[in-house]
């Protein structure tokens, strides 16, 4: 069979599409001119072909840039950002750099930060001291006292240099975790010198201070320079649901003690009473850290949007933002060294501390209520305290309510808790089984604070008023005696306490 010719004319269109199309639509002359300035302006792309025709349309210059330029994702400053870093939070190197890491801990904290780390020449002399004239017992107290605000801050700052890094709730849970550093090595220390007075009234001592001292600062500084501060109802009404839940749940055992000890009965000796508030102070304690899980829960996973949108709106309120965005930043490795330093040196001053507690209290009259209740939480808290105090001076009035309201709910339900736990661990006697006084103080100081935080605001006169409630009860702590049978009352109280580990 003849095979069939391919008709010319076909032929022919085919070979003219290839060879007369016109050039400027396969071959530009020159590549896009972009036009613009920075990331998110509006930029104007003019593309000019080879007959001399140029035709412009405007894009987004980040849309623009992400289809033509190989781009990577970078920080305000021009760094590219590593990959599971905050844009904020990036240093722009890597490892560590001596000159830069003393340099950024000295000039890019806060000016009350910066006032602290002229205390550093202390910490050497504390130690020092401490080997060379153990004997002077109210200097080693005093020096070491004073070292461990430098040494609490550093944990504070790298935290917050840490928290820079991370997405806004996670790190905001970290750094308020790492400034409760300092008061559970205190508390441990405490623990195995059989300080449980001195424990049990820290833990409650923490709460006071952070609530009344820390959020009267903030609110006192922050509505200084302005008519009123507001804040989110969110952070607020969670807050102070959590606090009333952690007040009930750290007063039933003493509440339970004080009952059955007022009801007269041949079964209920002391050591049966001792038997079952250690038993339900450690059932506390084990439910307490459940809440603190199900709050984290809360945060972190099926709210997190809720506060991540309070924080980033509250970030940009910062007066300041500017000026810290353009501070120098630690490294990961860096902060991690930091951290490592400072928790190091604050367990060397807190065991020198603890070690001067005792002569202290018998000697100089001090009460172990003003000891546990207003000495060792001021110390322990210093670096969460100038923090908030810090956020809430630039109209940072949510991260400061999450700071303090954070700390003092870390406070009463994981670390009093968790040094009740470990207790246990340890077959020791520690109870939630607080005094009178404190209870009631710590009671009235929630009620005061849930007040204040009801409508949503906050001005320099509630500030003053939480400041000088604080003193009020410091005063009274002051004057809160030791009975004359202290002594006595501790050996009956390990002669209980061994009974009930017998028992147990």
């Amino acid at each position: 069979m003849a095979r069939t010719a391919r008709p010319a004319h076909r032929r022919k269109h085919h070979t003219t599409s290839r060879s007369t199309a016109p050039k400027e639509d396969i071959e530009m002359a020159s590549p896009p001119q972009v036009h613009g300035r920075g990331h998110g302006h509006v930029a104007e792309v003019s593309v000019e072909t080879s007959t001399g025709r140029s035709t412009t349309a405007h894009h987004n210059l980040s849309e623009t840039l992400h289809h033509m330029l190989p781009t990577h994702r970078v920080n305000h400053k021009g760094y590219k950002v590593t990959k599971g870093i905050q844009p904020d939070g990036e240093s722009g190197r890597r490892g560590i750099h001596p000159f830069h890491f003393f340099k950024i801990c000295w000039t890019s904290t806060s000016d009350a930060s910066r006032l602290v780390n002229i205390l550093w020449p202390v910490v050497p002399a504390a130690l020092a001291v401490r080997y060379a004239r153990p004997d002077l017992h109210l200097v080693v107290f005093i020096l070491n006292y004073i070292a461990m605000v430098p040494c609490a801050n550093l944990i504070g700052f790298a935290g917050q240099e840490l928290a820079r890094k991370l997405p806004k709730v996670f790190g905001i849970l970290l750094e308020t975790t790492l400034g409760s550093l300092v008061e559970m090595i205190l508390f441990i220390v405490l623990l195995t010198r059989d300080e449980y007075g001195v424990i049990q009234a820290a833990i409650l001592g923490s709460m006071l201070a952070t609530l009344l001292l820390c959020l009267g600062m903030c609110f006192f500084v922050g509505g200084l320079t302005r008519d009123e501060q507001e804040f989110d109802e969110a952070v607020s009404e969670v807050g102070s649901g959590l606090l009333l839940t952690a007040g009930l749940g750290l007063i039933i055992p003493s509440a339970f003690a004080t009952a059955l000890s007022l009801k007269t009965s041949a079964e209920l000796t002391d050591i049966v009473i001792a038997e079952k508030v250690l038993n339900i102070s450690r059932i506390t304690s084990v439910l307490l850290i459940i809440a603190y899980a199900t709050y984290v829960f809360f945060q972190m996973r099926t709210h997190h949007s809720i506060y991540d949108a309070i924080l980033e709106a509250d970030e940009q309120k910062d007066e300041d933002r500017h000026r810290d965005l353009q501070k120098d930043k630690l490294t990961f490795t860096e902060c991690v060294i930091a951290l490592a330093v400072s928790i190091a040196l604050v367990t060397l001053i807190a065991i020198s501390l603890v070690e001067q507690i005792p002569t202290i209290v018998e000697e100089h009259n001090i009460s172990d209520a003003f000891m546990g209740l207003i000495l060792v939480p001021l110390v322990e808290k210093a670096a969460e305290h100038l923090s908030a105090v810090d956020e809430a001076y630039d109209n940072q009035m949510n991260f400061a309510l999450s700071h303090v309201l954070g700390a003092t709910i870390q406070t009463a339900l994981f670390n009093g808790p968790l040094v009740v736990i470990i207790s246990w661990g340890l077959n020791k006697g520690l109870d939630l089984n607080f005094e009178m006084f404190d209870i009631v103080v710590l009671i009235l100081a929630i009620l005061v604070v849930g007040n204040f935080l009801r409508d949503q605001k906050s001005n320099y006169l509630e500030g003053a008023l939480c400041v000088i409630v604080y003193i009020i009860i410091a005063v009274a702590a002051f004057f809160y005696p030791n009975p004359e049978e202290h002594a006595v009352e501790g050996e009956a109280t390990g002669a209980v306490i061994e009974a009930v580990r017998r028992l147990v």
